[in-house]
């Protein structure tokens, strides 16, 4: 069997694979992470004739301690054949190359699984983490014969809603960084409301910032409105021929015009006409339970059509079995109080 071999190289040799890799394992996302508390940091890895690149993502925490994170990644293709052997090996590998304290690594896999059937799980070889970082479960529209094409798969409420906010004289405007002011104060409204934690207006200044003159990715704000009012807006990401809805905010006022269906509308036909492939939804929940606190973001989401994906999620490879069962446990109370207590 081929020795697996890694060596760092620069976060610009990332873009060489970028047509392959999601916006997760780019030079760009690299350095947002960096500017906001993580080190990034990009390798190659060779084993026999195979090769990939991948960015890994350190995080410094106390007593000289450090966990890695690799976002996106590795790639479904790498080690497809022998994916568990696969990932011991590149963990092995990585071992040299991350700082000493580093005492596990987490990677959220970007293979995945349609409609009902399982996500794939690794359960000999790594341990399942208790906190997803990227959303597992999303649904995947195929924009290839374009927006009129997508029509018919919508639900028809879906349609409808398009249609009615439409006539109430939702309009839709695609805005640049220089709004995103008016729409952070409708993203803490939106925290507020379904007591999610959000980044702070920075983080998202610098992310327009980075993507200012990028070549293979852009960053577009679409608000919508009932005459001047400010009603909703959403941050969707144009990579190579992916769109990616990537934020969300709304008001508390005048949610019966449905802004958020005018939105999503009017973003799907700009993907279109960038001659986007796919547009991904970014998150939901994992099944159509009514049951769910997020019940309503399932039902709104999928009511655009497209295929459901289930990915494994966050899965961890321990440097420090000791050290990483501490952690774990902290991390599981973390999920208990943002998943749980925070929303009673």
């Amino acid at each position: 069997m081929a020795v697996l071999i890694a060596e760092r190289i620069s976060l610009e040799e990332l873009s060489s694979r970028a047509e392959t890799a999601g916006f997760l394992q780019t030079a760009f996302w690299a350095k947002q992470k960096a500017s906001f508390g993580w080190k990034a940091e990009a390798i190659r890895w060779n084993r026999g004739e195979k090769e990939g690149v991948l960015l890994i993502l350190i995080r410094s925490l106390p007593a000289g301690l450090s966990l890695a994170y690799v976002p996106g990644g590795p790639p479904a293709s790498a080690g497809q054949e022998d994916r568990d052997s696969f990932l011991v090996e590149l963990s092995m590998e990585l071992r040299g190359i991350l700082p000493l304290g580093c005492f596990f690594i987490r990677y959220d896999l970007p293979e995945y699984s349609t409609f009902d059937t399982l996500a794939p799980v690794f359960p000999d070889i790594l341990k399942k983490a208790p906190l997803d970082i990227q959303p597992p479960d999303t649904v995947v529209l195929d924009l290839r014969e374009g927006y009129d094409a997508l029509l018919p798969g919508m639900h028809k409420k879906t349609r409808y809603n398009i249609r009615l906010a439409a006539k109430k004289g939702v309009t839709v405007e695609i805005a640049g960084a220089d709004r995103l002011k008016e729409w952070y104060e409708l993203y803490r409204i939106t925290a507020l409301r379904d007591k999610i934690g959000i980044h702070p207006l920075s983080y998202y200044e610098n992310l327009f910032s980075l993507l200012s003159d990028n070549k293979q990715a852009r960053l577009k704000l679409f608000l919508a409105y009932s005459e001047a009012e400010l009603l909703a807006g959403i941050i969707v990401l144009f990579h190579q021929k992916e769109a990616v809805y990537l934020y969300g905010a709304s008001s508390n006022e005048k949610r019966n015009l449905m802004p958020a269906y005018a939105l999503q509308s009017a973003a799907l036909q700009e993907a279109c006409r960038r001659g986007c492939t796919s547009y991904d939804m970014f998150g939901i929940p994992p099944s159509e339970d009514p049951d769910h606190p997020m019940a309503g973001l399932y039902r709104f989401k999928t009511g655009f059509g497209g295929e459901i994906r289930h990915r494994p999620g966050a899965w961890d490879y321990p440097y420090s079995r000791l050290i990483y069962l501490f952690y774990r446990l902290l991390e599981a109370a973390r999920k208990y109080y943002y998943k749980s207590w925070k929303k009673r």
